[in-house]
């Protein structure tokens, strides 16, 4: 269904413009009322000499009381609530120069002071209506000025100077009209170009605040107390763990992160001194900040950048992995020639009968190094392979129930394996946008990782999945934690690095490859540091909203 369309020029407020004319007659009734009540009163004054001074008493009379009470109607029906169209003050103003010249005419003619008021009213309405309507006002006091004298003259014998002076009285009305209207227009003008640059003001403040929230750099805008006046959506999330949206108040008040403020503290002392990457929480990415001023004569006010460390790393082993995937690819057909060999080889041997115990120590080691290198071919082709996420919206807790019952099925297939995976959900947990292949893919490392690492350590096979939420229920959090012997604190920095392991038959590559994974996905993998038995991994999820 349409709505068919109003017209600007009747309906208030339906622009700037006649929002202003709204306003202005506002403050033109009140001035109608005041002057109503004045000439109510004045028919108390001296009360006796009006039958001498006074052509028609009673229609005078009459005429004042009904003047105050159409402004008092006017004023009431505006005060509670009702917005006078553009017709409403063009007959209001028509109302005011006709009924004025109906009291001139009653009373003692166009020498009566009244015939001032009339100069007030052709005024406002050249004002109110900066157009022919002006004009058109003008012409009818002035024909109504001297329409009065002339009658006066006529029929009660006035001396012909009041025609003298309604035709002076014109000349007023005209000069008004056209002195006002040249200068209304031009307020007019002034006033929509001052309108149509504060729109253009505001759209590119609100594209600007576009530009900045969806900025993967982190920016801030803090007091010289520190306090924070500003943040963009990336600093949210790199700083606390949340995605606000972008409001003046929304961060106000809310406490820097231990490091960031020690920095900021160390730069204040001295500028040129650059501030040491930190993390802000023990799974929140390594963080670099620059600080500069906004205002360099006061300094009131401190720009901060915030830049994520682990894209810059990233980037240096992507490129690192994409020579030595290429590299690999180009002589993988070279290297498993001969390891193919090396491996048969090694089999034909086992059939012999004449080989010792030393002997088939040795063939074990061929096949196990074989494997490895292998593995490690492979691992790295699937790195320069590696397909882009096709992120899509979940539902996290039935997801990790699906996993859950599958990935224990696919463990229960080999006789010897007594896997635990305990699975633990808070109440309420926020939906998440990944590529579920890709997330499963990680999963299924990390919990092979945490079976073997707890049955060395424990004899138990057993891992726990913990789902929960942080920023206040906005992002949702996985923790997967084994009671294996746990990460030293010598080797947490390393963990996530290429080609890095603490096991002899591993390729180092497998939370390498997690951790690649998960950024891809917009999510963050990260070691958790804390008191509890064995090692926690923690896959934190990008915000719902956000888009991949």
């Amino acid at each position: 269904m349409t709505t068919p369309a109003t017209n600007t020029r009747d309906n208030w407020p339906s622009s700037p413009v006649m929002t202003q004319r709204g306003k202005l007659f506002r403050i033109y009734n009140h001035y109608r009322v005041v002057i109503s009540l004045v000439l109510v009163a004045l028919l108390f004054v001296d009360p006796v000499n009006f039958d001498i001074q006074f052509r028609m008493l009673d229609i005078y009379q009459a005429g004042v009381v009904s003047y105050f009470a159409l402004n008092g109607f006017m004023a009431l029906i505006m005060l509670a609530g009702f917005h006078p169209q553009q017709r409403h003050i063009t007959l209001s103003v028509l109302l005011d120069i006709l009924i004025m010249h109906a009291l001139l005419l009653a009373s003692t003619g166009i020498t009566n002071g009244l015939a001032n008021l009339v100069i007030v009213s052709v005024a406002a309405g050249n004002i109110l209506t900066p157009s022919r309507m002006g004009t058109f006002y003008a012409a009818l006091a002035a024909i109504c000025s001297l329409g009065i004298s002339g009658w006066a003259v006529l029929a009660f014998g006035e001396s012909a100077d009041d025609i003298v002076r309604a035709g002076s009285l014109g000349i007023l009305y005209f000069a008004a009209a056209f002195i006002l209207q040249n200068i209304s227009k031009r307020m007019l003008r002034s006033e929509e170009l001052a309108s149509s640059r504060a729109r253009s003001i505001a759209e590119l403040e609100q594209i600007n605040r576009q530009i900045i929230q969806r900025m993967r750099t982190g920016i801030l805008v803090l007091d010289r107390y520190g306090q924070i006046r500003l943040a963009n959506a990336a600093a949210e999330e790199l700083l606390f763990g949340a995605v606000a949206g972008y409001s003046d108040n929304a961060n106000r008040g809310r406490i820097l992160p231990q490091p960031l403020r020690l920095g900021l503290e160390a730069w204040l002392k001295d500028p040129l001194r650059k501030v040491e990457p930190f993390q802000a929480s023990s799974t929140s990415p390594l963080l670099q900040v620059n600080f500069t001023q906004l205002d360099q004569d006061r300094g009131d006010h401190i720009l901060v950048f915030v830049e994520d460390m682990s894209k810059v790393t990233q980037q240096a082993q992507q490129m690192k992995l994409a020579s030595l995937g290429r590299l690999t690819a180009g002589i993988a057909h070279e290297i498993r020639n001969p390891l193919g060999a090396i491996s048969h080889a090694a089999q034909l041997m086992e059939e012999s009968t004449h080989l010792d115990t030393s002997d088939r120590q040795m063939l074990d080691i061929i096949h196990r190094h074989s494997r490895r290198v292998n593995g490690i071919i492979e691992n790295v082709l699937d790195l320069s392979r590696r397909r882009a996420a096709n992120s899509e919206l979940i539902n996290v807790g039935e997801w990790l129930e699906q996993f859950r019952r599958e990935y224990v099925q696919t463990q229960s297939q080999n006789p010897q394996s007594d896997a635990e995976i305990e699975l633990e959900l808070d109440n309420t947990l926020a939906a998440a946008r990944f590529d579920k292949s890709q997330i499963e893919q990680v999963l299924i490392n990390l919990c092979d990782n945490g079976l073997r690492y707890s049955e060395q350590h424990s004899g138990r096979r057993y891992v726990h999945l913990h789902a929960g939420a942080i920023a206040g229920g906005a992002r949702t959090y996985l923790d997967v934690r084994d009671i294996g012997p746990g990460i030293s604190a010598d080797n947490r920095a390393s963990v996530f690095e290429p080609f890095f392991t603490t096991d002899k038959r591993g390729t180092g590559l497998g939370l390498y490859l997690a951790r690649e994974l998960c950024e891809a996905n917009q999510a963050h993998l990260s070691l958790v540091e804390d008191d509890k038995p064995g090692c926690c991994f923690r896959i934190t999820f990008a915000h719902p909203g956000r888009m991949i």
